[in-house]
Protein backbone atom coordinates (compact mmCIF):
# COMPACT_ATOMS: atom_id res chain seq x y z
CA UNK A 1 0.00 0.00 0.00
CA UNK A 2 1.08 3.57 -0.77
CA UNK A 3 0.38 6.00 2.08
CA UNK A 4 -0.19 9.69 1.31
CA UNK A 5 0.07 12.30 4.08
CA UNK A 6 -1.94 15.49 3.55
CA UNK A 7 -1.53 18.71 5.55
CA UNK A 8 -4.17 20.92 3.89
CA UNK A 9 -7.34 20.16 1.94
CA UNK A 10 -6.26 21.69 -1.38
CA UNK A 11 -2.81 20.06 -1.57
CA UNK A 12 -3.45 16.43 -2.43
CA UNK A 13 -1.65 13.64 -4.29
CA UNK A 14 -3.16 14.52 -7.71
CA UNK A 15 -1.22 12.64 -10.46
CA UNK A 16 0.74 10.63 -7.86
CA UNK A 17 -2.45 8.91 -6.73
CA UNK A 18 -3.59 8.53 -10.33
CA UNK A 19 -0.31 6.82 -11.24
CA UNK A 20 -0.07 4.35 -8.36
CA UNK A 21 -3.71 3.32 -8.55
CA UNK A 22 -3.23 2.91 -12.30
CA UNK A 23 -0.46 0.44 -11.48
CA UNK A 24 -2.93 -1.58 -9.42
CA UNK A 25 -1.56 -0.50 -6.05
CA UNK A 26 -3.79 0.27 -3.10
CA UNK A 27 -3.50 3.78 -1.68
CA UNK A 28 -4.57 5.46 1.53
CA UNK A 29 -4.63 9.18 2.30
CA UNK A 30 -4.14 10.41 5.86
CA UNK A 31 -5.81 13.80 6.31
CA UNK A 32 -3.81 15.30 9.18
CA UNK A 33 -5.61 18.63 8.86
CA UNK A 34 -8.90 16.81 9.55
CA UNK A 35 -7.67 14.95 12.62
CA UNK A 36 -6.57 11.64 11.08
CA UNK A 37 -3.81 9.79 12.93
CA UNK A 38 -0.63 8.39 11.47
CA UNK A 39 -0.37 4.60 11.65
CA UNK A 40 1.73 3.07 14.43
CA UNK A 41 2.63 -0.05 12.44
CA UNK A 42 4.29 0.82 9.14
CA UNK A 43 6.05 -2.47 8.46
CA UNK A 44 3.65 -3.48 5.68
CA UNK A 45 3.48 -0.08 3.96
CA UNK A 46 5.27 -0.15 0.62
CA UNK A 47 5.95 3.59 0.39
CA UNK A 48 5.03 6.88 2.07
CA UNK A 49 4.54 10.21 0.32
CA UNK A 50 4.26 13.41 2.38
CA UNK A 51 2.66 16.30 0.51
CA UNK A 52 2.84 20.08 0.69
CA UNK A 53 1.11 22.90 2.53
CA UNK A 54 1.57 26.58 3.49
CA UNK A 55 2.99 25.63 6.88
CA UNK A 56 6.35 26.26 8.51
CA UNK A 57 7.81 23.05 9.97
CA UNK A 58 8.31 24.77 13.35
CA UNK A 59 4.64 25.80 13.77
CA UNK A 60 4.01 22.85 16.06
CA UNK A 61 1.86 24.79 18.52
CA UNK A 62 -0.47 25.89 15.74
CA UNK A 63 -0.38 22.51 13.98
CA UNK A 64 0.13 19.80 16.64
CA UNK A 65 0.18 17.05 14.00
CA UNK A 66 3.65 18.26 12.99
CA UNK A 67 5.07 16.78 16.21
CA UNK A 68 3.54 13.42 15.40
CA UNK A 69 4.81 13.50 11.83
CA UNK A 70 8.31 14.43 13.04
CA UNK A 71 8.49 11.25 15.14
CA UNK A 72 6.80 9.25 12.38
CA UNK A 73 9.34 10.29 9.73
CA UNK A 74 12.26 9.44 11.99
CA UNK A 75 10.83 5.93 12.16
CA UNK A 76 10.30 5.82 8.38
CA UNK A 77 13.96 6.68 7.75
CA UNK A 78 15.18 4.18 10.36
CA UNK A 79 13.08 1.38 8.83
CA UNK A 80 14.22 2.35 5.30
CA UNK A 81 10.71 2.54 3.89
CA UNK A 82 10.68 4.26 0.48
CA UNK A 83 9.71 7.86 1.10
CA UNK A 84 9.01 10.86 -1.09
CA UNK A 85 8.56 14.30 0.47
CA UNK A 86 7.06 17.04 -1.70
CA UNK A 87 7.71 20.70 -0.74
CA UNK A 88 6.62 20.79 2.95
CA UNK A 89 7.08 17.02 3.02
CA UNK A 90 10.69 17.49 1.95
CA UNK A 91 11.28 20.08 4.67
CA UNK A 92 9.73 17.76 7.27
CA UNK A 93 12.05 14.95 6.16
CA UNK A 94 15.06 17.27 6.51
CA UNK A 95 13.95 18.35 9.99
CA UNK A 96 13.44 14.71 11.02
CA UNK A 97 17.07 14.17 9.94
CA UNK A 98 18.26 17.05 12.19
CA UNK A 99 18.65 19.65 9.41
CA UNK A 100 17.45 23.23 9.80
CA UNK A 101 14.68 24.71 7.65
CA UNK A 102 15.12 28.39 6.82
CA UNK A 103 13.77 30.96 4.42
CA UNK A 104 14.73 30.24 0.83
CA UNK A 105 17.02 32.79 -0.86
CA UNK A 106 14.12 33.41 -3.24
CA UNK A 107 10.39 32.84 -2.95
CA UNK A 108 9.48 30.76 -5.97
CA UNK A 109 5.95 30.62 -7.41
CA UNK A 110 5.38 29.16 -10.87
CA UNK A 111 7.33 27.06 -13.34
CA UNK A 112 11.10 27.16 -12.86
CA UNK A 113 13.97 25.03 -14.15
CA UNK A 114 15.96 22.84 -11.78
CA UNK A 115 19.31 21.31 -12.67
CA UNK A 116 20.44 17.90 -11.51
CA UNK A 117 23.81 17.63 -9.81
CA UNK A 118 26.31 14.94 -10.80
CA UNK A 119 24.85 12.76 -8.04
CA UNK A 120 21.34 13.56 -9.24
CA UNK A 121 22.12 12.52 -12.81
CA UNK A 122 23.20 9.11 -11.49
CA UNK A 123 20.39 8.68 -8.97
CA UNK A 124 17.76 6.04 -9.80
CA UNK A 125 14.89 8.45 -9.05
CA UNK A 126 15.85 10.75 -11.94
CA UNK A 127 17.00 8.15 -14.47
CA UNK A 128 15.93 9.01 -18.00
CA UNK A 129 15.49 12.76 -17.46
CA UNK A 130 17.32 15.65 -19.09
CA UNK A 131 19.96 17.48 -17.06
CA UNK A 132 17.53 20.38 -16.53
CA UNK A 133 13.74 20.10 -16.26
CA UNK A 134 10.92 22.54 -15.57
CA UNK A 135 9.02 21.94 -12.33
CA UNK A 136 6.28 23.77 -10.45
CA UNK A 137 7.27 25.74 -7.36
CA UNK A 138 5.33 27.37 -4.55
CA UNK A 139 7.44 27.92 -1.45
CA UNK A 140 9.01 30.44 0.93
CA UNK A 141 11.25 28.05 2.85
CA UNK A 142 14.11 25.69 2.07
CA UNK A 143 15.87 23.10 4.18
CA UNK A 144 19.56 22.75 4.79
CA UNK A 145 21.07 19.54 3.48
CA UNK A 146 20.87 16.84 6.19
CA UNK A 147 24.14 15.34 7.35
CA UNK A 148 25.03 12.39 5.13
CA UNK A 149 22.49 13.31 2.46
CA UNK A 150 23.28 13.69 -1.23
CA UNK A 151 22.22 16.88 -3.02
CA UNK A 152 20.47 15.81 -6.23
CA UNK A 153 19.09 19.01 -7.75
CA UNK A 154 19.54 22.75 -7.44
CA UNK A 155 18.41 26.04 -8.96
CA UNK A 156 19.54 29.65 -8.99
CA UNK A 157 16.84 30.74 -6.57
CA UNK A 158 16.93 27.75 -4.25
CA UNK A 159 20.17 25.73 -3.89
CA UNK A 160 18.53 22.71 -2.19
CA UNK A 161 15.89 21.43 -4.62
CA UNK A 162 16.21 17.68 -4.08
CA UNK A 163 18.15 15.35 -1.81
CA UNK A 164 18.34 11.71 -0.79
CA UNK A 165 19.05 10.49 2.73
CA UNK A 166 19.96 6.82 2.99
CA UNK A 167 19.04 4.74 -0.02
CA UNK A 168 15.26 5.24 -0.35
CA UNK A 169 14.19 8.53 1.33
CA UNK A 170 13.87 11.52 -1.00
CA UNK A 171 12.97 15.16 -0.50
CA UNK A 172 11.82 17.31 -3.43
CA UNK A 173 11.36 21.02 -2.77
CA UNK A 174 9.40 21.28 -6.02
CA UNK A 175 6.04 19.90 -7.18
CA UNK A 176 5.63 17.28 -9.90
CA UNK A 177 2.10 16.18 -9.03
CA UNK A 178 0.11 19.29 -9.89
CA UNK A 179 -2.35 19.71 -12.75
CA UNK A 180 -3.96 22.86 -14.14
CA UNK A 181 -6.90 22.68 -11.74
CA UNK A 182 -4.42 22.51 -8.84
CA UNK A 183 -2.78 25.75 -9.93
CA UNK A 184 -6.19 27.42 -10.26
CA UNK A 185 -7.20 26.26 -6.76
CA UNK A 186 -3.96 27.47 -5.19
CA UNK A 187 -4.07 30.88 -6.85
CA UNK A 188 -7.73 31.33 -5.89
CA UNK A 189 -6.86 30.47 -2.28
CA UNK A 190 -3.51 32.20 -1.81
CA UNK A 191 -3.81 35.23 -4.12
CA UNK A 192 -6.04 38.25 -3.47
CA UNK A 193 -8.71 38.41 -6.16
CA UNK A 194 -8.42 42.17 -6.62
CA UNK A 195 -4.62 42.34 -6.89
CA UNK A 196 -3.81 43.09 -10.57
CA UNK A 197 -0.21 41.87 -10.19
CA UNK A 198 -1.37 38.53 -8.81
CA UNK A 199 -4.02 38.25 -11.51
CA UNK A 200 -1.35 38.68 -14.17
CA UNK A 201 0.94 36.22 -12.37
CA UNK A 202 -1.86 33.65 -12.31
CA UNK A 203 -2.54 34.09 -16.03
CA UNK A 204 1.16 33.71 -16.92
CA UNK A 205 1.52 30.62 -14.69
CA UNK A 206 -1.44 28.88 -16.28
CA UNK A 207 -0.31 29.78 -19.80
CA UNK A 208 3.19 28.43 -19.13
CA UNK A 209 1.77 25.25 -17.63
CA UNK A 210 -0.51 24.74 -20.64
CA UNK A 211 2.43 25.23 -23.01
CA UNK A 212 4.61 22.72 -21.15
CA UNK A 213 1.99 20.34 -19.77
CA UNK A 214 2.92 17.41 -22.03
CA UNK A 215 6.61 17.44 -21.08
CA UNK A 216 5.81 18.31 -17.44
CA UNK A 217 3.56 15.26 -17.09
CA UNK A 218 6.00 13.03 -19.01
CA UNK A 219 8.80 13.99 -16.60
CA UNK A 220 6.51 13.33 -13.64
CA UNK A 221 5.64 9.89 -15.02
CA UNK A 222 9.35 9.12 -15.42
CA UNK A 223 9.97 10.00 -11.76
CA UNK A 224 6.90 7.99 -10.67
CA UNK A 225 8.04 4.92 -12.60
CA UNK A 226 11.53 5.27 -11.16
CA UNK A 227 10.13 5.55 -7.63
CA UNK A 228 7.97 2.48 -8.26
CA UNK A 229 11.12 0.58 -9.27
CA UNK A 230 12.78 1.70 -6.02
CA UNK A 231 9.74 0.42 -4.11
CA UNK A 232 9.80 -2.92 -5.93
CA UNK A 233 13.56 -3.37 -5.42
CA UNK A 234 13.23 -2.66 -1.70
CA UNK A 235 10.31 -5.09 -1.43
CA UNK A 236 12.31 -7.76 -3.25
CA UNK A 237 15.32 -7.31 -0.93
CA UNK A 238 13.06 -7.44 2.12
CA UNK A 239 11.49 -10.69 0.87
CA UNK A 240 14.90 -12.30 0.36
CA UNK A 241 16.22 -11.19 3.76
Amino acid sequence: MILFIKHIDIEGPETLKEFFEGQGLQTQTIELQNGDSLPEDIGNIEAIISLGGPINVYEEEKYPFLKDEHVFLKNVVTQEIPFLGICLGSQLLAKACEAKVNQSPEKEIGLFPVRFTDDGKKDPLFKGLEETIDVFQWHDDMSDLPSGAELLASSGGCPQQAFRIGSVAYGLQFHIEVIESTIRKWTETYFGEEDPFRAQQKRIMIEKYQQKEGLFRANADTIYNNFLKIIQDRKSKKTRA
